[in-house]
C-alpha cells in the first residue's frame, strides 16, 4: 500500500519535499499560515491529476500540526518548520505512531533532540534527519570513489558554503535566535559539518569562530571551523551569508588524489566533481571530470531511501545521532565565540 505522508510546514522546503515523495502520497499538510497549506495541497492535487482514471483524493489542510499527524491515513510525517518547532513536532509525531523525516538541524541544541530520541525508542519508529546534501550526485560519487580507495588514505577536507542573503534577510526568522537557535553556522553550517563527519568521522577536537560582520541581527553571518579527528584528519570549513555570489566548494584530500565538488545547481552553478589523480612521478595530476547538469534530485533520492529504511526496518543513514553530533560542534563553536546560550538553546551576542 502506498504510504501516506503529512507535511508540517508548507514553505519553500515543504514544497520541495512535496515534489519529491518518491513512491508515497501526500494526504495532509499543515502550516500556521493556513493559506500556505491550502496552496501546497492545491498544487499537489493539480499536478497529480494525470487522468480521469487516477483521481487524486482530497488533501486535508489545517493550521494545527496535530490534526495532520493524528490522521489514520498518515504513515510518515515530514517536518519542515522553523527550527524552534522541529523537535516538539517530531516527538509528537512519534507519539502518534508515525515515522518521521525532520529537516536539519532537527532542533536548536543537542539537549532539545534528546526527547525525540527517547520518543523514537518508545514508539519503535524511524527518524531520518534531512541532510539531503549527502544525496547530491557529485557528493555520492565522491563518497564512492573514496570508499574504492582511489584517493588513498584521507588527510583533510576544505569546505566553503555561502549565499548573499537578500534585502530584509536580517528580519527573517533565521535572524531570530528564539526561532533559529543561531545564524549561518546552524543553518548551512550543519551541512558542511555533517559531510565532513561522513567522510572523516567524529571530531573530538573542535575549534572555531562565529561572528556577525554585516547583517544587523543577533546571530552570526559567518563561521570558521577547524575540526580534528583522533587521527588528526582535519576539516577546515567556512560558511557565510555575506558570500554575495552563491558558492559551494568541498575539497577532499587523500594521499593519492584530490576530489573537488563544486556547485549545487541553480544559482550555485552546475554541480561538478573533479578527480585530480596523482601520477607516480607526481607533477600535474590526471584529471577526470563528472558534470551533473540536471535538476536537484537529492530530495527524492533521500526520501526513496527512507521508504526503503521503513520497509526493511533499517536505521536511517542520517539519523538523530548525526544531528546531535553536528549540533555539539555548533554549540562548542558558539561557546568559543562568546555567544551566550539561553534556554533552551537560542544564541545572542554578548
Amino acid at each position: 500500500m502506498t504510504p501516506g505522508v503529512a507535511i508540517i510546514g508548507c514553505g519553500l522546503v515543504g514544497k520541495k519535499r512535496a515534489a519529491a515523495l518518491a513512491g508515497a502520497r501526500l494526504v495532509a499538510c499543515a502550516d500556521v499560515e493556513l493559506a500556505r497549506a491550502e496552496s501546497l495541497a492545491a498544487s499537489v492535487a493539480m499536478s497529480g491529476k494525470g487522468s480521469k482514471d487516477t483521481p487524486v483524493p482530497d488533501i486535508a489542510v489545517s493550521e494545527a500540526w496535530s490534526a495532520a499527524v493524528d490522521r489514520p491515513d498518515v504513515d510518515i510525517v515530514i517536518i519542515a518548520t522553523t527550527n524552534d518547532r522541529l523537535a516538539d513536532i517530531a516527538a509528537g509525531a512519534l507519539a502518534a505512531g508515525k515515522h518521521v523525516l525532520v529537516e536539519k538541524p532537527a532542533g536548536r541544541s543537542v539537549e532539545e533532540i534528546t526527547p525525540v530520541v527517547d520518543a523514537a525508542k518508545r514508539a519503535k519508529k524511524l527518524v531520518r534527519v534531512g541532510f539531503n546534501h549527502r544525496y547530491h550526485p557529485a557528493v555520492k560519487k565522491a563518497r564512492e570513489l573514496c570508499q574504492s580507495g582511489v584517493a588513498g588514505a584521507l588527510m583533510f577536507v576544505r569546505g566553503r558554503y555561502g549565499h548573499g542573503g537578500r534585502v530584509g534577510y536580517d528580519k527573517e526568522w533565521r535572524a531570530d535566535p528564539r526561532k533559529s537557535g543561531g545564524g549561518e553556522l546552524i543553518d548551512q553550517g550543519v551541512h558542511l559539518v555533517d559531510l565532513s563527519r561522513w567522510f572523516l568521522g567524529d571530531f573530538p577536537t573542535i575549534g572555531g569562530f562565529a561572528h556577525t560582520y554585516f547583517w544587523q541581527m543577533p546571530v552570526d553571518d559567518n563561521a570558521f571551523l577547524m575540526l580534528r579527528t583522533r587521527h588528526e584528519q582535519t576539516a577546515f570549513l567556512h560558511v557565510s551569508c555575506t558570500e554575495w555570489k552563491n558558492l559551494f566548494s568541498y575539497e577532499i584530500y587523500g594521499r593519492d588524489a584530490k576530489l573537488h565538488i563544486e556547485g549545487l545547481g541553480g544559482s550555485y552553478g552546475t554541480e561538478r566533481l573533479t578527480l585530480y589523480k596523482m601520477k607516480p612521478e607526481m607533477g600535474p595530476p590526471d584529471e577526470t571530470v563528472w558534470e551533473f547538469p540536471g535538476p536537484d534530485d537529492s530530495w527524492a533520492v533521500e526520501f526513496a531511501e527512507f521508504l526503503e529504511d521503513i520497509r526493511l526496518n533499517r536505521a536511517p543513514a542520517a539519523g538523530l545521532a548525526d544531528a546531535q553530533a553536528a549540533l555539539a560542534i555548533v554549540d562548542e563553536v558558539y561557546r568559543q565565540s562568546g555567544y551566550r546560550l539561553s534556554a533552551p538553546s537560542s544564541v545572542s551576542i554578548q
